[in-house]
């Protein structure tokens, strides 16, 4: 089956590009997630990281 798929791929003027395109999207996004996560303020993170506790605590309060 993969045969008859690749044979009209090959047909296809201008197709290599797309595997090309595909890493290259697939390249940036981790690049630029690697970006903001590096740059992502500390006490950003702090706060988030303490939303589960401070939720469950005012739920026990009501």
């Amino acid at each position: 089956m993969l045969k008859f798929i690749k044979h009209n791929l090959e047909t296809i003027s201008g197709i290599e590009i797309y595997p090309i395109l595909s890493l290259l999207i697939f390249f940036l996004f981790f690049v630029a997630l690697y970006v903001w996560t590096y740059t992502y303020k500390k006490e950003k993170i702090d706060e988030m990281s303490r939303i589960p506790l401070d939720d469950k605590q005012e739920t026990e309060t009501n």
